[in-house]
C-alpha cells in the first residue's frame, strides 16, 4: 500500500462475474472502509489492461468460453504476473483459480495454458458434475474458521508439490481429486472453488487478504453479527440429511 490507500482490482468482470462472485469485491471494500482504509477500486475489463500497482486482485468464475478468452488475455497482458512478483495478493474462484494454475481444459476440448502462477493442472472430470454446499477445515496455518461455500463446477484439479490446499472437506467435493482437498494456495495467491460469494460467507478470509496487503497481524474489530448469520444458516443447511 502506498499514502494509505488500499488499491483493490476486479479482473474482468465482463468474463468472470459468474454466481455473484463479484460480491467478493464488495466484502472486502466494505471490510477496509470499516477499518477507516481509502480504497480505490478498479474494475478491470478484458480489452483494459491489468495495472501492477495493485494491492489485492480478485477474480472469479465464468462459463468455459469466456474462461478461454480471460486466459488468452491476461497471458498477453502479462500484468498479474508482475504484480505477484511485486507482493501482490491474488485471491481467485473457479475458472480463475483454474486460470492460475499450468493449465486447464478449455470450451473446445484442448489444453489451455494457464497463468503458472499455482502449482495446479485442472482437467475436466468424467463423473457428476461438483454441485451443492460445502463445508471444510481451512489449512491451519492461516489460522481460519471453518470455510463454507457453494461448489458448481466439473473440473478436477490436481496439486503440485509447491501447492498447499487451502481446505479439507466435510462436506463436497472441493477440488474433485476423491482426497478431500480443496483450493490451493501459494505465498499470497489463492484459489478455490467457492462461490457463495465465498469472501461474505468467509469474511475472515477477506480480512486475511487485508492483514496480507497491510503487513499486519491483527485488523481493529468490526460488527460481524450479518456476516455470522449468513454464515450459521448455510452451515446448519448444508449439514441438513440430504
Amino acid at each position: 500500500m502506498s499514502d494509505n490507500q488500499l488499491r483493490l482490482v476486479w479482473i474482468y468482470p465482463d468474463l468472470l462475474s459468474t454466481y455473484g462472485d463479484q460480491g467478493n469485491a464488495l466484502v472486502v471494500e466494505r471490510r477496509a472502509r470499516q477499518r477507516g482504509l481509502d480504497v480505490a477500486r478498479l474494475d478491470v475489463r478484458s480489452d483494459q489492461p491489468i495495472p501492477t500497482s495493485g494491492d489485492i486482485y480478485l477474480i472469479g468464475g465464468g462459463e468455459d468460453r469466456p474462461q478461454r478468452l480471460a486466459a488468452e488475455r491476461l497471458r498477453r497482458d502479462g500484468h498479474l504476473q508482475r504484480a505477484v512478483e511485486n507482493g501482490a495478493i491474488v485471491f481467485s474462484v473457479c475458472a480463475g483459480y483454474q486460470i492460475l494454475g499450468h493449465e486447464f481444459i478449455n470450451d473446445l476440448g484442448q489444453r489451455e495454458p494457464g497463468l503458472g502462477l499455482l502449482d495446479v493442472v485442472s482437467v475436466r472430470g468424467e463423473g457428476e458434475r461438483c454441485v451443492g454446499d460445502v463445508l471444510g477445515d481451512i489449512d491451519p496455518q492461516l489460522g481460519l474458521p471453518q470455510l463454507t461455500g457453494f461448489e458448481n463446477h466439473q473440473g478436477v484439479t490436481h496439486l503440485g508439490p509447491t501447492a498447499r490446499p487451502f481446505a479439507r472437506t466435510q462436506i463436497g467435493k472441493g477440488n474433485g481429486t476423491g482426497d478431500g482437498t480443496e483450493g490451493a494456495y501459494n505465498g499470497t495467491v489463492f484459489g478455490t472453488y467457492m462461490h457463495g460469494p465465498v469472501l461474505a460467507r468467509n469474511p475472515l478470509i477477506a480480512d486475511l487478504l487485508l492483514k496480507l496487503a497491510l503487513d499486519v497481524n491483527a485488523l481493529p474489530p468490526i460488527d460481524d453479527r450479518w456476516y455470522e448469520a449468513l454464515r450459521n444458516e448455510r452451515i446448519a443447511a448444508a449439514q441438513q440429511p440430504a
